[in-house]
């Protein structure tokens, strides 16, 4: 996409847009990373399921829930539900409207909430009385803090081995 292109879409960008366009990039990525993706029918927490076929006859098959969380800038969320969901990985995507500033940025419930925490973000208000905390302009500190989850192909692969050994 060109510059100007991109310009002009975050012009016109919508909430169920940048999900949309989220969606596809976080999809386009485990695609390139040889991981295979499914779309639950129905949204209860989980926008995708990843999975890996270890061996031929899938005796060692290995599926992760993915919730997602698109932003056409920069944006970063944290739900308390989320710790209910079993094996969840948080899937931030930002950029979404500039293909060549996109970044995709994968963590835990439990890594998340350590950056929460960290970041003094589970100290709030809003944490405290309802469970959830929302940055639209995440701090240099945060974005640090993250970059240790910033995606690549190999890196999908490691993350989804690791947490294999989990289950």
């Amino acid at each position: 996409m060109s510059s100007r292109i991109d310009t002009n879409l975050e012009t016109i960008l919508d909430t169920q847009l940048i999900e949309v366009l989220g969606r596809q990039l976080l999809i386009e990525q485990l695609l390139r990373a040889g991981i295979e993706v499914a779309e639950p029918l129905r949204d209860r927490g989980v926008d995708l399921i990843a999975y890996v076929e270890r061996s031929a006859d899938g005796r060692e098959f290995a599926a992760f829930p993915i919730q997602m969380k698109a932003a056409s800038t920069r944006a970063w969320n944290l739900d308390r539900k989320y710790a209910e969901v079993s094996g969840l990985l948080l899937a931030y995507v930002w950029h979404i409207a500039e293909s060549e500033k996109s970044i995709v940025y994968a963590l835990t419930y439990a890594e998340a909430l350590a950056i929460a925490v960290e970041m003094g973000y589970a100290n709030s208000s809003s944490w405290r009385d309802g469970g959830y905390y929302a940055s639209s302009n995440p701090s240099k500190k945060l974005v640090e803090l993250l970059e240790c989850h910033r995606m690549t192909s190999e890196r999908w692969m490691a993350l989804l081995r690791r947490d294999s050994h989990r289950t």
